[in-house]
């Protein structure tokens, strides 16, 4: 699978995911091949690109949970851009309260762990793309910390607005490869997002929005903007406001970008856990039991040098699940502290879209002994308990 920028599509080419339009109507499907007029309809609709399978490269696999999610995601992007659109022209953004109760109603009472996928951005929609991101993620987390109805739509509300003044950062700061930003760039973003939270007062805008909303982005931009371990501990944020900061953070380092390469989620999760003054340890949890981070079927490397697939989660500890190893077909339980002395899982391997490599399908295929049978059924058994529990 290869990206290829739109002005680079040829006839023939095969799609790796779906195109759908603003209402999100499918246009084009996967493995679905391109035609010189559909090229010429997806640089009218204003892609940047597209991922395109090599000739023989085989569909990759993908749930309905998974499709409809990237399908809402398209359609979320243009209301996010028509409410930020309004916002801008003085005009009340009359859809944020309908778009922050779908956001609500499709993740905000989930009892399951789903794939969290983003696609692929550019400077020209990277806010929009963001900002949707970040509310789902929002709406997952308040939902397992059991936030009320009306704390979770103060939260998903913030988190949609609170990166408005990104929209006036100029192209050639945000287009940097690696995000290498010189201190007069960084001037440059901070004074545009103190714009943009400018944009919300009700002195400058006629739309009247929830003082607390206009709080929590104040905290969080205060938050984000402190390096400083001794003085973050000399503050105190909200609850909502540390979770929106997590969110945002993790949305843009495993987000795909046409100008820096994402970090995988175990990676993020780490980092995470390297400044808890920042990233509460229970905020982080949380979000590992609302989003797989090392899903069955994930391929990974381990710390022996040698490939892996993940053939059961650890419902307790993701990061200690139990893995096949690719080279010698050895099955390692990492919840073994003998075992996970000598190995550990160092990442994960990840398709060009951030997608995982192994589907479910294929492990049906790997034979395994009693022993092992048991303890899959062991583990199946402790992950529905620990996830009933942690929902209820």
């Amino acid at each position: 699978m290869q990206f290829v920028e739109t002005k680079d599509l040829r006839p023939g080419m095969r799609l790796a995911k779906p195109v759908y339009n603003r209402m999100g109507v499918l246009l084009y499907d996967r493995n679905s091949f391109l035609t010189a007029p559909g090229i010429k309809s997806i640089e009218n609709f204003g892609l940047i690109g597209l991922f395109i399978l090599e000739p023989a490269e085989p569909l990759p696999p993908l749930s309905e949970e998974d499709i409809q999610f990237e399908q809402f995601q398209t359609i979320y992007m243009f209301r996010a851009k028509e409410i930020m659109d309004d916002l801008q022209n003085n005009k009340n953004p009359e859809t944020l309260p309908e778009l922050v109760n779908n956001i609500l109603e499709r993740y905000g009472s989930l009892e399951h762990k789903i794939n969290f996928t983003q696609v692929l951005r550019s400077s020209a929609d990277y806010v929009y793309k963001h900002s949707i991101s970040t509310a789902i993620l929002c709406a997952l987390l308040s939902n397992a910390l059991h936030y009320t109805e009306t704390e979770k739509k103060r939260l998903v509300t913030a988190a949609l607005l609170y990166d408005i003044g990104y929209l006036y950062v100029p192209r050639k700061i945000l287009d940097q490869k690696d995000n290498h930003f010189t201190d007069d760039d960084q001037r440059t973003i901070h004074e545009c997002r103190k714009k943009g939270y400018q944009l919300l007062y009700p002195e400058t805008n006629n739309y009247q929005l929830d003082p607390q909303v206009l709080t929590t982005i104040f905290q969080v931009h205060t938050l984000m903007s402190i390096n400083d371990e001794e003085i973050l501990k000399e503050k105190t944020f909200s609850s909502s406001a540390q979770l929106l900061a997590l969110a945002d953070m993790f949305d843009q380092l495993t987000a795909m970008n046409l100008h820096h390469a994402p970090i995988s989620e175990v990676v993020a999760i780490r980092y995470f856990w390297e400044h808890p003054e920042k990233y509460p340890t229970k905020l982080v949890a949380a979000l590992a039991r609302c989003i797989h981070i090392l899903p069955t079927g994930c391929s990974i490397d381990l710390s022996n040098k040698d490939k892996g697939i993940v053939i059961m989660e650890n419902p307790d500890d993701f990061l200690s699940p139990l893995v096949l190893n690719i080279r010698t077909n050895e099955v390692y339980d990492l919840s073994d502290p003998e075992i996970a002395e000598d190995i550990q899982i160092t990442d994960i391997m990840k398709t060009m879209d951030n997608r995982i490599v192994i589907d479910e399908e294929t492990l049906q295929h790997f034979s395994a002994d009693d022993n092992l049978q048991n303890s899959l059924s062991h583990y199946q058994e402790r992950k529905k308990e620990k996830m009933k529990k942690f929902f209820s």
